[in-house]
């Protein structure tokens, strides 16, 4: 099954350094039932599009926690066995616990924000908890982050992305 774990920076260079994501269960997402209801499509693409969008969201709430992490949203797609993930308990459509560690070697792409993205992305973080509210005016400025589509990297792209390439 292919899982899209949300990241930051910090997080994707602690997995390289590692050689892997987790250290025990990890919230992912990917193309559940729920997600299926959810979206209400049967494209199997526009399908794993919204995973990596919920993930892409995830990866939001994690830079709004973590505010010295460069404002660029993170999300590595992982093929992991079907056996290793589970949606019990979870609620947010797409969401699924991994049981973790996995090692990095499974991952199939990244995906970053561009530099461009960086005060989008910023306002986006500030105004989660305006947004979680139910505030609409902050929910536009955290919609506003996925205006920008997240770029596709290569898994061996990982160290140019983290800092750690020649």
């Amino acid at each position: 099954m292919r899982v899209y774990v949300p990241l930051t920076l910090p997080g994707l260079a602690e997995a390289y350094k590692t050689g892997e994501l987790g250290s025990g269960p990890f919230v992912a997402h990917a193309v559940t039932p729920g997600l299926r209801e959810w979206y209400a499509s049967d494209d199997i693409e526009e399908l794993e599009y919204a995973a990596l969008g919920r993930a892409a969201l995830a990866s939001l709430r994690l830079l709004a926690a973590e505010p010295g992490a460069p404002r660029r949203r993170v999300v590595i797609a992982v093929d992991v066995a079907d056996r290793a993930v589970s949606a019990d308990g979870l609620e947010a459509p797409g969401e699924v616990r991994v049981a973790g560690p996995v090692p990095l070697g499974k991952a199939a792409s990244v995906h970053v924000d561009a530099a461009d993205a960086d005060a989008d992305v910023t306002a986006a973080a500030e105004a989660l908890p305006a947004a979680d509210g139910g505030d609409d005016d902050a929910q536009s400025v955290v919609d506003g982050a996925e205006d920008h589509e997240l770029l596709w990297f290569a898994t061996q792209e990982i160290a140019n992305l983290v800092g750690g390439g020649d």
